[in-house]
């Protein structure tokens, strides 16, 4: 029996959850809104917190954890990988900040990718991974 008290995810999205729960670089999943619908146990390790403690995540409150700039201010050009992703239904790639819940700005590279298949256009993953300050061959 379905809970109605749980939306009910498209397959592309539940295929997608399933494939990012088992790769080991941190990787999440957006919905069209830009709602985290679900992170992987390497995106929690690296933020610090795992998806079942946090949960779904809106944009307002995954902005707390980036994308930052060097210093932690927000960046907020509207040009980011998961906005390029959701925006204009292509790749994109960038590298920018995040903040770790021990308040630790770490460096990362980020490509997203829209989520789409025979049912339309479901949101985007996102895979992003730490680099080195300063490392431009990352």
């Amino acid at each position: 029996m379905h809970d109605s008290r749980v939306p009910a995810h498209p397959l592309e999205v539940i295929l997608a959850r399933n494939l990012i729960a088992n790769v080991s670089v941190p990787a999440f999943i957006a919905n069209v809104d830009g709602d985290i619908v679900f992170y992987n146990d390497a995106a929690g390790a690296l933020i610090g917190k795992r998806f079942e403690e946090s949960g779904r995540l809106t944009p307002e409150e995954w902005s707390k954890i980036g994308p930052l700039d060097a210093a932690g201010a927000p960046v907020a050009d509207g040009r980011g990988p998961l906005t390029t992703a959701l925006r204009e239904r292509r790749p994109a790639h960038e590298r920018f900040h995040i903040c770790t819940d021990e308040r630790k700005i770490v460096a990362v590279e980020t490509s997203a990718v829209p989520l789409a298949g025979a049912t339309g256009f479901h949101g985007a993953v996102v895979v992003f991974w730490p680099v080195a300050e300063g490392d431009e061959d990352a």
